[in-house]
């Protein structure tokens, strides 16, 4: 699916003079004589969708407006034409056939001289349609919303939805289509069919053939019926502040039963009284009755904590893997987080080496931030690591009192209880607890554990997530070779500074692409890199650990330049790690990540439609108002894009338009409330990109994105992370 096609003109001389011409044949007696055909900027030749029509314009010079003659080979009828004037150039109104998969070429040639012509040609392909969220799973009672859009953007987005539980049609009190955005359903879980297997499909009336027959064009969602949609172990961190301003922060595990009811836990906490673990007793998952649109995806999750222990309570939303993203809610704090059913301790077993990414605050309440490798043998022993650390904006600290990257060693062993703990016995002693979240041994999905500081007393208090390192990668300049995203959160006195960076490495050491950044509320905003500078780049260590060095944001092309940081990531995998930087106060600290595959031709806001759960991933100061929400993103037809949710706390009601450009880049801007923020987004995970020049509209979806505030009067923005 190729968005806004910049060249849809063939122009033909002596010279063939333009050369972005998508096909075409002709022979001119001058140089000055040429005939071209255009089409409307937002029609793309290569994907033309059964029965379209589209207008073409033939231009002529010498002399100009001069008489065409029209002809046509292939599929399609030229249904009309109009003569030129003396202002204005021919046209011809051409329809597509019923049947894709051809190609049609019409030619223009000059009526008095048929000599001179141009030929343009027009890729006829199928509609494709996809619903989203592809699979989930569909609390009893609950509403879903499934979004579907049509591609290419042309084609007509109105549909005809079907719905099947175990194969048997969906009466009509589960499933509905929205009277308003025909793009657009909902579907009830019923208590009378836990367990069923629920298809959801739509496709456009242009479509005979429907999904049944052709389900290689039509993506249809897959849904399952349960109790509670919170049900199993998980592995959670949190990180926040209390009442007074304290840091916070958690990392534990916590099982619940098929009715969502919790029975059993244990957390390690670490507040201003210092590291303490407490047991969970129970608790509970109740979804969000008042939220009748989104009440399959926001919830309340409770915990039964000793007393006086907080936080207790979270507001979640959930998104379609059933992970929940999460804000406290009980009052005695503020702060987010995340749980994720855990994969167990079955993938974690012999020689593997985690790369991770810490932050916290020194003794003295100061910033700090730690990224590094914890090589793990398989019989208890780290050997070879090495770490990095920004206390305050020193690298040189008391961790790490040399030359940075400091050299570590320790041991590991489980704690018998759903947690495991690193000794650490040098660079100096340090000890962490860390649970088993997702993931696996795959490089695409690689296994992952919540990780939190046991002795605050003697070193900063730290918490954060450590990613099992890809194997089959040697981690030299090569290794990094393509698009990612980068998040960067830090401090600036009382206020904040977050970035996206959207990055291109190119296996030799260059890094360009452009950022989005609030620092304390001075924007800036899509800047491109590195411009004329030459002062961006990305090294590898020489031991080929997986550390690098890259020089991120900054602005040196602007009129007061601003030269780029010097950043550590730590690689989990190609173009995949978390990241430090090196020097500054701000004590940046984040996570780089691979962007999905994006289709022949860019993404496209057709791309986005579907729900999505977002909440902050941290709260770098006391300041930030963490935020959790769910979003819903529409099409209604004419390039029109809405997005709708609910945002908590407060349970608000948010109406916003958004824009996606080609690399993945968009804006979100608020309709209702107006004190809504500007939000700018950045593109990771994409499905279904497949796009080829004879096919080039797959239907691409966004499944996530992260993205930052970026009004002015914000001075404590955060990064938000959303998933589908």
């Amino acid at each position: 699916m190729m968005r806004n096609f910049l060249c849809a003109v063939v122009v033909l001389s002596v010279a063939l003079t333009v050369g972005c011409a998508v096909g075409g044949n002709g022979i001119v007696n001058s140089p000055s004589v040429s005939v071209s055909i255009t089409t409307p900027a937002t029609t793309n030749p290569l994907a033309i969708y059964p029965t379209q029509t589209v207008t073409l314009t033939a231009v002529t010079t010498d002399p100009a407006f001069a008489p065409i003659t029209w002809t046509l080979s292939g599929g399609g009828t030229i249904v009309s034409t109009t003569p030129p004037t003396t202002s204005t150039s021919a046209t011809a109104t051409y329809q597509a056939p019923s049947t894709a998969n051809t190609t049609s070429t019409i030619t223009a040639a000059f009526t008095s001289t048929p000599s001179v012509n141009s030929a343009f040609s027009m890729n006829i392909v199928d509609i494709t349609t996809q619903v989203a969220p592809v699979t989930l799973n569909v609390g009893e009672n609950l509403i879903q919303q499934f979004t579907v859009v049509a591609v290419p953007d042309a084609a007509p987005q109105t549909f005809q939805w079907t719905c099947t539980a175990n194969n048997v049609q969906c009466p009509d009190s589960a499933f509905s289509q929205d009277p308003n955005i025909s793009g657009l359903a909902n579907y009830t879980g019923q208590s009378s069919c836990i367990g069923c297997t629920v298809a959801i499909s739509a496709v456009t009336p242009l479509d005979t053939t429907g999904c049944v027959a052709n389900p290689k064009y039509c993506t249809a969602a897959k849904a399952t019926v349960v109790t509670s949609r919170v049900s199993g172990t998980y592995a959670f961190q949190f990180s926040g502040y209390d009442t007074d301003g304290n840091p916070v922060a958690v990392a534990g595990t916590f099982t619940a039963g098929t009715n969502g009811a919790i029975s059993t836990g244990v957390e390690d906490l670490l507040n201003s009284s210092g590291w303490a673990k407490k047991s969970i007793t129970g608790g509970s998952y109740t979804p969000t009755s008042s939220d009748s649109n989104n009440g399959n995806n926001a919830g309340t999750l409770k915990l039964t904590l000793p007393s006086g222990v907080y936080p207790n309570q979270f507001q979640a939303v959930l998104d379609g893997n059933g992970d929940l993203e999460m804000i406290e809610s009980d009052g005695h704090g503020a702060g987010s987080g995340i749980a994720q059913v855990s994969s167990g301790s079955g993938p974690f077993k012999g020689a593997q080496v985690y790369a991770f990414g810490f932050t916290g605050v020194d003794s003295g309440g100061k910033r700090v931030g730690y990224a590094g490798v914890l090589p793990m043998d398989g019989s208890g022993n780290i050997v070879s690591g090495q770490i990095d650390v920004n206390d305050n904006g020193s690298s040189s600290n008391s961790i790490c009192g040399t030359t940075p990257p400091c050299s570590v060693a320790g041991t590991y062993s489980s704690n018998g209880d759903g947690s495991w703990n690193v000794a650490i016995t040098s660079p100096v002693v340090m000890s962490f607890d860390f649970y088993i979240a997702g993931g696996a041994n795959g490089k695409s999905n690689p296994l992952i554990f919540y990780a939190i500081s046991t002795d605050p007393g003697a070193n900063p208090a730290v918490s954060g997530t450590m990613a099992l390192q890809d194997n089959t990668q040697t981690y030299n300049n090569s290794a990094f070779n393509g698009a990612s995203i980068s998040t960067l959160s830090g401090v600036d006195g009382a206020n904040t500074n977050v970035s996206l960076t959207l990055g291109d490495t190119d296996g030799d050491g260059d890094f360009s692409g452009q950022y989005d950044q609030n620092d304390a509320g001075t924007i800036n905003a899509a800047v491109a890199f590195p411009g004329s500078s030459t002062a961006y780049t990305y090294a590898a260590s020489s031991t080929t650990s997986g550390r690098y060095v890259f020089q991120m944001l900054g602005n040196p092309g602007a009129k007061t330049a601003v030269p780029p940081i010097p950043v550590v990531l730590y690689a989990s995998g190609a173009n995949r790690g978390f990241l430090l930087d090196q020097s500054s106060a701000a004590v940046m600290t984040g996570t780089m990540s691979p962007q999905g595959k994006i289709e022949l031709g860019g993404l496209g806001g057709s791309d986005q439609p579907g729900t999505f759960a977002a909440a902050t991933t941290s709260s770098t100061n006391s300041g930030v108002t963490p935020l959790a929400a769910n979003l819903l993103f529409t099409s209604v037809g004419n390039a029109v894009y809405n997005v709708a949710g609910t945002q908590y706390p407060g349970g608000t009601a948010i109406a916003e338009n958004y824009t996606l450009g080609p690399a993945g880049t968009g804006t979100i801007v608020p309709i209702s409330p107006a004190t809504t923020p500007n939000y700018a987004f950045y593109v990771i995970g994409t499905l279904g990109c497949t796009g080829t020049p004879k096919n080039p509209n797959p239907a691409c979806a966004v499944t996530s994105f992260m993205m930052i505030d970026e009004d002015a009067t914000n001075t404590t923005p955060s990064v938000i992370f959303a998933q589908e």
